[in-house]
């Protein structure tokens, strides 16, 4: 307790009530503010660890502990993996292939109404099972798809809210970045987690499959039939040739996983035969330590397991400030500064046999991110390469039902933990060692 007096008045206050909250507030302000996250983190980390100090509520031993705790971030093999899996991204899109892959799918399904954009759906998630890049697959579809949909009297926001849509996939569906980091900050293993999100990240394309064929078949205004001269044709062995090597490197990645001949970040190395990212982690990490420090983590985890509705509170709860961040910052700051929060309260209440499943809901619920404006960067990439008579609002449209359709999806994970758990009990079951 400490005491301050003023013009005869004496105040009194407890530091831990004081700093824990100011610091979230600072960090809040901090991040409206548009600074740079990386710094914003260790910022406020290093002037909280000040004050701590000053007030005597942290010991300076305690933070001689974060240089050792940045040396463990940068020996942390799984994190290579993400790197490796961007790499591996870029290669696919120099190479040709996903171009190819694109306008051969494009020629097949053409015939069909909305199926220029069913083709989208379909070629953003085989790029998604080879690459967790969002901007890779989104600025491919856009510059090769978008024109081909808008010369075929597509709607503007159809046409782009499918691309940005599917461009996302690659965050749920494995090998995901987002999974990769869930996997670090929830302490458990990424293969495990891979495998969990294969089925509804599956799910999840399945979805806006039938929505595109849905709202093309009631609205055929917003999917005009293609003109004979549009569709072309495609030769048996060239189809072959463009999906044989997406296909290839699914089976090279991810069934080396499955079968646990490899580990996802050796997996993200045979795929490419990030720094911002690792500057946020440290800074996160100098931010955490503090926080921990003044007594945060506690006062955190007290209210999280005081909600109304216990595990069903705490579930939605948890699901709705993630989903609000997403409009606000990106998907690795949230990963970074939220979930560390909510693990204490998530392991007690879930229990840590739910944690896959836990951090598969996550997955989904961060692919919104992408989408919701005004920050989504899924829709910063699309207007970056889209054509000038496509307005930004067009591109906002667009992405609003998708978003309703992942949140459909995300209830639905929720709902039905066995379609997160049961492959990887089928997995645990023919492996002989856990994937890490």
């Amino acid at each position: 307790m400490i005491e301050i007096e003023a013009l005869g008045w004496v105040i009194s206050f407890d530091p831990s009530a004081v700093l824990a909250p100011g610091m979230f507030l600072a960090l809040i302000v901090a991040l409206l503010s548009g600074f740079p996250v990386a710094f914003c983190l260790g910022g406020i980390g290093v002037i909280f660890a000040l004050l701590g100090m000053l007030s005597g509520e942290i010991e300076p031993q305690f933070v001689t502990a974060l240089p050792q705790r940045i040396l463990g971030i940068m020996a942390n093999f799984t994190l290579l993996a993400i790197p490796a899996f961007v790499f591996m991204g870029s290669m696919l899109e120099s190479s040709g292939i996903a171009e190819r892959l694109l306008e051969t799918m494009g020629r097949l399904l053409g015939r069909l109404r909305g199926g220029l954009a069913l083709a989208v759906v379909l070629v953003g998630s085989l790029l998604a099972a080879t690459t967790g890049v969002v901007a890779a697959t989104v600025t491919t579809m856009g510059l090769i798809s978008l024109p081909a949909m808008l010369r075929a009297g597509y709607d503007k926001s159809l046409a782009t809210g499918v691309i940005v849509a599917s461009g996302t996939l690659g965050q749920i569906i494995p090998p995901s970045i987002v999974l990769v980091v869930l996997g670090d900050q929830l302490g458990i293993s990424v293969g495990d987690l891979f495998i969990g999100a294969l089925l509804p990240g599956l799910l999840m394309s399945a979805v806006f499959a039938i929505y595109v064929l849905l709202i093309s078949a009631l609205k055929p205004e917003l999917a005009p039939e293609l003109k004979p001269e549009l569709t072309g044709s495609s030769h048996p062995l060239q189809l072959v040739q463009s999906v044989l090597p997406p296909i290839a490197l699914i089976v090279a990645v991810l069934g080396s996983i499955f079968f646990g001949i490899a580990t996802p970040t050796e997996a993200g190395v045979i795929g490419a035969i990030g720094a911002m990212v690792m500057a946020i982690l440290m800074g996160s990490t100098a931010f955490s330590l503090v926080f921990r420090g003044v007594g945060g983590d506690q006062l955190i985890s007290e209210l999280l397991l005081n909600l109304p509705g216990g595990r069903v509170g705490f579930l939605v709860f948890s699901m709705l400030i993630i989903f609000l961040l997403g409009f606000f910052i990106d998907f690795f700051e949230i990963a970074f500064i939220a979930v560390p929060l909510l693990l204490p309260a998530a392991r007690q209440l879930l229990g840590p046999e739910a944690m896959v499943w836990f951090g598969v809901i996550i997955g989904a619920n961060l692919q919104t991110s992408f989408l919701t404006p005004p920050f989504g960067f899924a829709l910063f990439y699309l207007r970056g390469v889209a054509p000038d008579e496509v307005s930004t609002r067009d591109i906002y449209r667009g992405a609003l039902p998708f978003v309703g359709l992942q949140v459909a999806v995300l209830a639905l994970i929720i709902a039905v933990p066995g379609l997160v758990d049961w492959l990887p009990r089928l997995a645990g079951a023919l492996s002989p060692g856990p994937m890490t």
